[in-house]
């Protein structure tokens, strides 16, 4: 069957570019024209402009312009459509070999301010909407402005309001995405369309906190890829769009100061950001150069209250009790800065050409101090051995006080250089482009234990107990908080870092044309990518030490912790003063070292046709990637490193085809069927091994890429200004999804109890719906007419089937995919005047699969518990150049909480405290 329809579309892709090839010129007339706001001069994307007579449609692109080649020279009508704006109608002329300029300046709606379109939480909502109502495929797009009306820190935490979308947080800010369901692994990422490699050492995911909100200018998402995209994304591909100099006319500029306060360790942070853009006229040219700038600095103090157990629960004989637990303290301080720098050129009025860069820098201080208790009972002979403890139930425990401190490093750099030629029908776009991102994390303390003090704790354990098995208490002797009774017994140092390096060449043609009397393009490209990616790690130890070992000789004042008794702060400089001799671990510094090499080619072909109120869109996409992965096995007895090498090559043709069907101005239906394949992660792929004993650990060099087939189906209602009402539902059928499996005792690893590596599983699925609405109500009396409301809800149900081997039986079980909440929601209340925008909202996620501590039994699968977060913003516009702000983020305290079998059993629950924010900008354009 997969064949038979590879042939169909191979046979169709073929038919339109013998079409493009044979269709005669029949007439020569152009026109061209750009789309604004009035007197605002603001470039307006998404507005579709109409030929009357023709039946023929162009859609504004991000400068405005639209464009219609292959015109028969006559008279004709063209007619705008903008969500927001009045509708226009004007006759125009076509001459035989001449280009007939149409430039058009849209105003509000007749009855509303003037700002509809301009500024604004309407003017926001509108461009996303018209960017998605005139896209050939499923989109979901979020501009600047609307961005502004949110009170979000990074990037990831303004996608988190959009359909589909949800968040992971770190230390409670937003950090990776999830599309539909999606793990973040699996979604792709651009910055001006130029593909991202990721930071991180182990995975794909970007973490989009890097990047500074105040820098961009759009938002996109895709969720139905075409051909003429990449592929590597099985939920939705995200594209950063920077500012560029022609989004908008003559200067501008934004100037922005802002304050925070955090509530949880009452540490103010500042904040700055500027952006400005100009146009500028060279040789014969017309405002002919766009320069656009801009910079962002913020430096946020922060910290968080934690008590975890990790999942160690005894659920056996139907009773449950707790083998151990930590108490954590965070303070945290994140540096996030970015620097934007796009040039545009148009040396002809039919080539433009660009650059554009972003670089952004995201720096992460923490220091993590912990008490970590292991309960235990001693046999006849005086042996220790692990026990679990009900609650309530007091019983020995050895106890250790932890230090953490490290500071790491990420760095993500894109640069872009290329542009658009038009010749007659012809349409040409080239770019090479170059992208860098990197952690590094610097020699650190990787953990500094502190044991009980046998000279002070003569049995060296201490009788606690626990009470709540959620937000677990605990019940100490006064001892236990005291500095004396601990000294200094191991130190671990560590370092680390990381580059992902990508270059990618790409050349595309467009060709438009006409089938019999409908208007159609033909596109077809291709591209190639090379990607090197490269991990090393460094760990030392010392057990020898200078001075007193006492934790007296390391503590600080009385640790702020909020869930309890706690202890001494300990001074991370005095810990590394102690330290008298280091040794090389080379356990984990040589296992955790890889170079990895994907060099991808790809090649399409596609065509597009407007049949009355249909609009098909079908091709194919190919791509090969060349895989090496450099590594070491490393065996414990013999000490001995081994280089290891794996490299293989893979083939995929992918088809896909869109359909919209407008069934007037204001509703279209659209449907996809599209295909695309992920790569493993890079911990997965890595070939690092190591050996101890009867245990084996490694990666999977040889995993296949997770491969999906995608449908979606929906309509979109666009009523009138700000408003929308939209419904989807998507399939996902997924293949070789990968899991942790242990293989011990199994062929070819029968010498080892324990072989834990990864393995693709059979099949995976996914459903879901996806729900939008907003509205603002216009058709109020004043002052009523301000009020907005927006809200959205996706609902998806997943299922991967994992396996392990018991006693050599393999045993399979199904999971909901991890990272897909059931429930993922957004509610939005919003009301706008001349001098006020406010805006309260609420995100909502349900529980989903964290992770799968055990794959054969379930009842240690790791869940986030629900969590729901409400935020407030306001603005008020002291003139129409300055607004004052104020935010408010996480007003109810949610906290982070993570459990094992039932929400009754803590794995993890943390708590972050509500943040404020005070701020002032200047603006003129």
């Amino acid at each position: 069957m997969k064949n038979a329809s590879l042939t169909l579309f191979n046979k169709t892709c073929l038919a339109l570019v013998i079409a493009g090839v044979a269709v005669q010129a029949a007439a020569d007339g152009r026109i061209e024209g750009q789309i604004k706001a009035t007197d605002k001069g603001i470039a307006l994307e998404g507005a579709k402009v109409r030929i009357k007579e023709l039946n023929r449609e162009a859609v504004s692109q991000r400068d405005g312009r639209f464009v219609f080649a292959d015109i028969k020279p006559g008279q004709y009508t063209l007619e705008t459509s903008y969500i927001g704006a009045d509708n226009i109608a004007r006759a125009i002329v076509v001459e035989d070999l001449k280009t007939t300029r149409a430039n058009f300046q849209l105003q509000g709606v007749s009855g509303l301010v003037e700002n509809v379109i301009v500024i604004g939480q309407a003017a926001g909502i509108n461009k996303s909407l018209n960017k998605q109502r005139s896209a050939d495929n499923i989109i979901t797009a979020v501009s600047a402005d609307a961005i502004g009306q949110f009170p979000d820190t990074n990037v990831s935490e303004s996608l988190q309001r959009l359909p589909g979308l949800s968040i992971e947080r770190d230390q409670g800010e937003g950090r990776y995405v999830r599309v539909r369901g999606m793990s973040p692994d699996y979604n792709a990422v651009t910055i001006n369309g130029v593909g991202v490699p990721g930071p991180d050492a182990d995975r794909r995911a970007v973490a989009l906190d890097v990047i500074p909100s105040d820098l961009l200018e759009n938002l996109t998402v895709t969720k139905s890829l075409t051909p003429d995209m990449d592929a590597n994304s099985l939920g939705g591909s995200i594209d950063v769009q920077s500012l560029s100099a022609f989004d908008r006319d003559g200067f501008f500029y934004q100037l922005t100061a802002e304050s925070s306060f955090d509530e949880n360790t009452e540490e103010y942070s500042p904040k700055v950001a500027a952006t400005a853009s100009n146009q500028f006229s060279i040789g014969n040219g017309e405002k002919n150069v766009g320069i656009a700038f801009g910079v962002s600095s913020f430096k946020r103090k922060f910290g968080s209250d934690n008590v975890e157990t990790g999942g160690a629960w005894d659920f056996e004989d139907g009773e449950a009790g707790l083998e151990e637990l930590e108490q954590r303290d965070y303070r945290i301080t994140r540096e996030r800065s970015g620097v934007t720098l796009n040039l545009d050129y148009k040396p002809t009025d039919n080539t433009d050409l660009y650059w554009r860069n972003l670089y952004s820098e995201y720096t992460d201080s923490e220091i993590r101090l912990a008490n970590v208790i292991e309960f235990f009972e001693e046999d006849d002979e005086g042996e220790r051995d692990g026990t679990s403890v009900a609650v309530g139930e007091f019983n020995s425990a050895e106890v250790q006080r932890e230090l953490k401190d490290r500071t790491e490093t990420q760095k993500i750099l894109s640069t872009s250089l290329g542009g658009q030629t038009r010749l007659d029908n012809w349409t040409v776009d080239y770019r090479v482009a170059y992208s860098k991102s990197s952690e590094d994390e610097p020699q650190n303390i990787a953990g500094a234990v502190f044991k009980i003090d046998d000279d002070v704790i003569a049995d060296e354990a201490f009788d606690v107990s626990y009470s709540n098995s959620k937000k677990i208490s605990l019940s100490a002797p006064a001892e236990f908080y005291q500095s004396a009774s601990y000294k200094l017994d191991e130190v671990e140092l560590s370092s680390a870092n990381t580059n992902d390096e990508s270059t990618a060449v790409n050349l595309d043609f467009t060709r438009e044309l006409e089938l019999g009397n409908n208007a159609a393009q033909l596109k077809f490209g291709a591209k190639h990518q090379a990607r090197n990616k490269d991990n090393d790690v460094t760990v030392w130890a010392s057990e020898e030490f200078l001075g007193d070992t006492s934790l007296s000789a390391f503590s600080g004042s009385p640790v702020d912790y909020k869930l309890g008794q706690f202890g001494n702060q300990i001074d991370a400089d005095a810990v590394k003063a102690a330290i008298d001799t280091l040794e090389d671990n080379p356990e984990e510094s040589v296992i955790g070292d890889y170079d990895i090499t994907e060099d991808t080619s790809a090649a399409y072909v596609m065509g597009r046709i407007d049949i009355d109120n249909w609009r098909l869109l079908t091709g194919v996409r190919y791509e090969n990637t060349d895989f090496t992965a450099d590594g070491f096995s490393y065996n414990s007895e013999d000490e001995i490193a081994t280089a290891q090498r794996f490299s293989n090559s893979d083939d995929y043709f992918l088809p896909a085809l869109h359909i919209r069907y407008s069934v007037d101005d204001k509703t279209q239906v659209r449907a996809a069927w599209t295909n695309s394949v992920v790569r493993p992660g890079f911990a997965q792929l890595s070939p690092g091994t190591l050996i101890e004993g009867d245990e084996k650990e490694f990666g999977n060099p040889d995993l296949k890429s997770l491969e999906s087939s995608n449908l979606d189906l929906g309509i979109e209602h666009y009523p009138g200004v700000a408003s929308v009402i939209s419904a989807f539902v998507f399939y996902k059928d997924i293949k070789n999804f990968v899991y942790d499996v242990d293989l011990g005792k199994t062929p070819g690893y029968e010498a080892f109890d324990k072989a834990q590596t990864f393995a693709n599983g059979k099949t995976a699925e996914l459903f879901g719906i996806e729900l939008a609405a907003s509205k603002q109500f216009t058709q109020l009396p004043a002052p009523w007419d301000g009020l907005l409301i927006g809200g959205n809800a996706t609902f998806v149900d997943s299922t991967a089937e994992i396996g392990g081997y018991d006693e050599g039986e393999f045993i399979a079980r199904d999971i909901p995919m991890p990272s897909q909440s059931d429930t993922s929601a957004n509610l939005m209340v919003g009301y706008e005047s001349d001098l006020i925008s406010m805006r309260l909202s609420a995100n909502y996620k349900s529980n989903y699969l964290l992770e799968v501590l055990d794959t054969l039994d379930a009842n240690k699968d790791a869940y986030v518990d629900d969590q729901i977060q409400l935020d407030f913003s306001l603005r008020y516009y002291v003139t129409e150049s300055i607004k004052l702000h104020f935010e408010a983020l996480n007003l109810t305290d949610e906290v982070y909480y993570s459990y094992v079998n039932t929400r009754n059993y803590n794995a993890q629950y943390e708590r972050y405290g509500a943040t404020y924010k005070l701020g002032i900008t200047f603006m003129q354009f």
